[in-house]
């Protein structure tokens, strides 16, 4: 562009066709350059570099042109200026980190400075241990009769981490199996309930089948409850030889006839029988607290059982929560005495669904009162016929036993119940009362 600036007027048309064919051959160079970057070529051409583009410059009208440089490639509006080749092998227009790595993708985890990812420690299962026992360090013999003691502490030491880690190792191992002896429970418990809460037959096989499923994984998770009994005992005893062991180190530190060399060995196994120590503790607790949680909820649930059994058998839903149904039992209160003399609930003759309002009775009372024992008492009336008074008695002596029967199933002691049998002048039919004592 300087040569057709530097054209004086009236001069002759070389210089000019001249100065067109330069801009074009830079044209040319600067169409290589982009086709370049599009398409990664690795030529140098847009590399920077004065490209060779076989016209001479005409100097002949501006001798000033002679130490002009070609015009730099023209830059495309929004792109990167292009790699120098001669620091880099990277096509124009793409970038590579030092250490190889593809256009796009990020450089190896190690060069942010973090562990490679093999090397992570992995977290422990959730129903695992995370108990690792203390690395002994060994001791050399310095040939003192100190340092044959010190081996003998250590040896026994050793022993105590081996014994520590197969019982974090069974406390894994039984809290697994919980687990699935848990889920397998749950399972059960809860497809009884719903069909029991969708209505369904009086004694369904199918439901049996199912109580019996949940009734030996809760047998099976009592059974682990012994197991882990048997573990904190080992763990205990693990416990007072860490303890003798400690006190052995200490009091080998006052032996005459030690070198340095085995003070030093001694304060090494001292500070790793403080950590066995602590590690032994630590799991005595989680098998203490697992021995808790565990018979809680076997006991609870071993309750649940008897109620979902007494409802299979009568093809209805017990639950705590539940009213009393209108017209069958009837919850007696302060302002009740004359008609059921103090009695918790009233079982009519006639009423055959009793079952529901009666547990509900039953569990306010135990709720209160879980030592609590109960008298059923067959109240018959007096009036009328002879007949009608015999046959009033035996239908309300029946009635007497079905309850007994049903309190028996929804886990009664039949040791904490009575069966009686009196009159009430005042009653038009008979009923069975049944009495907290």
């Amino acid at each position: 562009m300087r040569g057709l600036r530097g054209a004086k007027p009236g001069s002759s048309k070389k210089p000019v066709a001249g100065a067109v064919a330069l801009v074009a051959a830079l044209a040319l160079s600067g169409c290589s350059s982009i086709d370049d970057m599009m398409f990664g070529g690795t030529s140098e051409a847009g590399s920077g570099v004065p490209q060779d583009t076989g016209i001479p410059p005409d100097t002949s009208q501006n001798p000033d042109m002679s130490g002009v440089p070609a015009p730099a490639p023209v830059q495309a509006a929004g792109t990167l200026p292009p790699v120098d080749s001669s620091s880099s092998s990277t096509a124009p227009g793409s970038y590579a980190p030092s250490g190889g790595n593809l256009p796009g993708t990020l450089p190896p985890v190690a060069d942010y400075g973090a562990a490679p990812v093999e090397q992570a420690e992995a977290a422990p299962p959730a129903n695992g241990v995370s108990i690792t026992p203390v690395t002994v360090e060994p001791g050399t013999d310095t040939g003192t009769p100190v340092s044959q003691t010190v081996q003998q502490l250590r040896s026994q030491l050793e022993g105590l981490e081996q014994r520590l880690a197969s019982g974090a190792q069974r406390l894994t191992d039984i809290r697994t199996a919980n687990v699935s002896s848990a889920t397998t429970y749950q399972n059960s418990k809860a497809q009884i309930m719903t069909r029991l809460q969708l209505g369904t037959t009086r004694g369904n096989p199918e439901l049996v089948a199912q109580w019996n499923t949940a009734q030996s994984a809760l047998d099976q998770l009592s059974a682990n409850i012994n197991t882990l009994n048997a573990v904190g005992t080992d763990v205990t005893t693990d416990s007072s030889s860490a303890h003798f062991v400690l006190d052995q180190i200490v009091a080998t530190f006052n032996v005459s006839g030690a070198v340095d060399e085995d003070h030093r060995q001694l304060a090494v196994l001292e500070d790793e029988t403080n950590q066995t120590i602590i590690l032994i503790d630590r799991l005595l607790k989680s098998v203490a607290d697992d021995i808790q949680r565990q018979t809680a909820y076997v006991a609870n649930e071993r309750a649940n059982l008897t109620t979902l059994a007494n409802g299979i058998k009568n093809g209805e839903l017990y639950s705590a929560d539940m009213m009393p149904m209108m017209g069958a039992v009837r919850p007696m209160s302060a302002g009740n005495f004359n008609a059921g003399g103090g009695a918790i609930a009233v079982v009519r003759n006639g009423n055959g669904n009793f079952q529901q309002s009666l547990y509900s009775s039953l569990n306010q009372t135990l709720a209160s009162q879980p030592n609590a024992n109960f008298e059923i008492v067959a109240v018959s009336p007096t009036r009328g016929t002879s007949s009608a008074v015999q046959i009033a008695q035996t239908t309300t002596k029946r009635r007497a036993q079905e309850v007994l029967r049903a309190m028996t199933d929804m886990g009664v002691p039949a040791s904490r119940m009575e069966v009686s049998a009196s009159t009430d002048p005042g009653l038009a039919s008979g009923e069975v009362r049944v009495y907290q004592r």
